[in-house]
């Protein structure tokens, strides 16, 4: 009986809008798209996703379907097809995730690593804070946010040539306040 309905709301289309139509359409199949949906996907969420998204780009070419009679088959088709591009996907995702996962584990710090670039990044930040404000401001524009002399001397309002010294200065301080703080430690 739903077909037949069907059937003829999908014939009374010149009478009716895309909205209307989709609406019979969405009524009638929809349970069935979703199970095709599953079955392709294996995944219950991700089949509406799929059948939602054939239903909106049907909608969106309704004017331009030649055969009304075939909006069915036009939907079954979209959802085969965007099945497939989920799973294609999927198949993308997951060696991505893997191969990640491997280089992730292979670079894995042990577990001393952390307590000891935690302890370097606090020398580093105790060391720059007794530098000079210039030298401090230059090195941090230089090594943590990474510009250049010109960059840098911009920000700063000061000449390039007085870069290229805060920085030689500001490095042989922090080279010798990071050697005696690491001395202390052993």
């Amino acid at each position: 009986m739903a077909h037949a309905a069907l059937a003829d709301a999908v014939n009374r289309t010149d009478r009716w809008s895309a909205d209307q139509a989709l609406e019979e359409l969405y009524a009638a199949h929809w349970r069935q798209l979703v199970r095709l949906g599953v079955l392709l996907v294996r995944d219950v969420g991700t089949a509406e996703e799929v059948v939602q998204d054939a239903f909106v780009a049907m909608h969106g070419r309704w004017g331009r379907l030649r055969d009304n009679d075939k909006a069915l088959a036009y939907l079954r088709q979209a959802v085969v097809n965007r099945s497939r591009s989920v799973l294609r996907h999927q198949v993308v995702v997951a060696r991505h995730l893997r191969s990640t996962a491997s280089r992730e584990l292979e670079t894995a710090p042990d577990a001393d690593t952390g307590a000891l670039d935690a302890a370097r990044r606090g020398a580093v930040l105790t060391a720059l804070g007794q530098l000079p404000d210039r030298q401090r401001e230059v090195l941090v524009l230089r090594h943590y946010l990474d510009l250049s002399e010109a960059e840098i001397a911009d920000a700063l309002g000061i000449a390039r040539g007085s870069v290229k010294s805060h920085a030689s200065r500001g490095s042989a301080a922090l080279r010798e306040l990071l050697a005696d703080l690491w001395k202390d430690e052993s």
